[in-house]
């Protein structure tokens, strides 16, 4: 079967805030407080979608959830005009009502996980939202993004679309984040490593929090019926210095994994059981970046691995889409360049531009979620929701026009916000035809 992997980005929400709710992520702590620019950052994160869409990848958009969320803090007991319940959620409970702010669905890597057709028991793609019980902030995003893939994915005998995983911390789940495929074409059957930082009924007493659990992995598994999958346990060095997702540390396309040494607790184990799932459909090319050439601290620093690893129409190998963060950091930039120079499964190195969403902790590979799609299947999409020259141009207008070029986490309680982001929101479902009633404030005023 012929088969494509298209990416479907994260549209950045007019709410992007640096205001370290994610404990783990360096990144996030590290900037939080200081002025966001959520304009530089939606423009951002569409120039690198137009950017793999000239390079011949298919690029779909997924929009921007609805933030403030009303809803969310009305429901613990916050009363009064909208205005109201947000103005008195800043008061009484800060933390509650930054978490009901949070832009943090941009990162369309933790949206879902996606097993493709030719790998499910059914022959239909298959989604499991996340459902992030990890952090207040994005545990809010679970049925948006449901609605959200229906809306891109709503041919129901080509497209399975699943309710999130229960949310409890034992059937804890992050997402595509922790899974990589890997095929000899997207077309046929391929192998699917499923990383978790924990067991479910372990005693964790890690620096930083292990957020995937293997239960929550084995329960994907079952419900899409995924075929050669393996559940592979994620490094506890790498958790410990940062790695909060494997694809920190970890990035794999086609037939190659790219892993820092420190990557999975059991390496050489790890290239075994893949080597031998893999037997009869591909011979697995392993790229292991040693930590005495990329430290563990430069690794995340640079997001060397949080990049995208895609096959380019006319390239017989693989392209490697870094930060430019990657190219600033002098040990990440080296073995960048020479990954590229060698005569290995990667041929090339680009850089681009997600500054606004790197200083939260989100790369190249954070803003997307890859799906594999026959024709038929791509062709059953919604194409209002397919990126190209004509849309990327639209939407750029349409955030210059709705979007603040500056924002402090304080700026998150002016009511104002509430009325410019479903303004920006509300024009949005008619261009990218997401139907009626798309999002909450939607409904609530029909």
């Amino acid at each position: 079967m012929s088969a494509i992997e298209a990416n479907a980005d994260g549209l950045i929400g007019p709410t992007h805030s640096y205001a370290g709710l994610s404990p783990g992520n360096l990144a996030s702590s590290l900037n939080a407080g200081q002025a966001s620019s959520p304009r530089d950052a939606v423009l951002q994160g569409l120039d690198k979608m137009l950017e793999m869409h000239r390079a011949g990848l298919v690029q779909l958009v997924l929009p921007p959830q609805e933030r403030p969320d009303i809803a969310f803090l009305r429901s613990l007991g916050f009363a009064g005009t909208d205005a109201e319940v947000l103005q008195g959620a800043w008061r009484a409970a800060p933390a509650l009502a930054s978490a009901a702010c949070s832009a943090s669905a941009m990162w369309a890597a933790n949206a879902a996980t996606v097993t493709p057709g030719v790998d499910s028991h059914d022959g239909r793609v298959h989604f499991t939202p996340a459902n992030l019980v990890s952090n207040l902030h994005r545990a809010l995003e679970p049925g948006q993004t449901r609605r959200a893939l229906n809306a891109l994915f709503p041919d129901e005998a080509r497209f399975a679309v699943h309710e999130a995983l229960p949310a409890t911390a034992h059937l804890a789940d992050e997402g595509a984040a922790n899974h990589v495929r890997l095929c000899a074409d997207h077309g046929e059957a391929g192998v699917n490593l499923f990383v978790y930082g924990r067991d479910a009924f372990e005693t964790w007493q890690g620096r930083h929090p292990a957020r995937q659990t293997r239960e929550a992995s084995e329960a994907v598994v079952r419900r899409h019926g995924a075929s050669r999958s393996l559940l592979l346990r994620q490094g506890r060095a790498a958790i410990d210095e940062g790695s909060f997702h494997n694809d920190v540390v970890c990035v794999g396309a086609r037939t190659c994994l790219l892993h820092h040494e420190s990557a999975f607790e059991d390496t050489p184990g790890v290239h075994a059981a893949i080597t031998r799932a893999a037997q009869g459909l591909f011979e697995p090319q392993f790229v292991q970046i040693s930590a005495a050439d990329l430290p563990l601290a430069d690794a995340i620093e640079s997001y060397l691995f949080n990049s995208m690893l895609v096959q380019l129409p006319g390239r017989d190998r693989l392209t490697l889409i870094c930060p430019v963060e990657t190219r600033d950091n002098a040990r990440a930039h080296a073995v960048a360049e020479a990954i590229a120079a060698s005569n290995g499964p990667i041929g090339d190195v680009r850089y681009v531009d997600v500054r606004q969403s790197m200083r939260n902790g989100g790369g190249p590979a954070c803003l997307r979620l890859r799906v594999v799609l026959s024709e038929d299947e791509l062709g059953a999409s919604n194409p209002a929701m397919r990126l190209d020259e004509t849309l990327h141009a639209r939407l750029s207008v349409w955030a210059a026009r709705w979007y603040r070029d500056r924002l402090l986490p304080a700026d998150l309680a002016d009511p104002q916000l509430i009325e410019e982001a479903r303004g920006a929101l509300d024009e949005l479902t008619a261009i990218l035809e997401l139907g009626p009633g798309f999002y909450p404030f939607q409904r609530a005023g029909s």
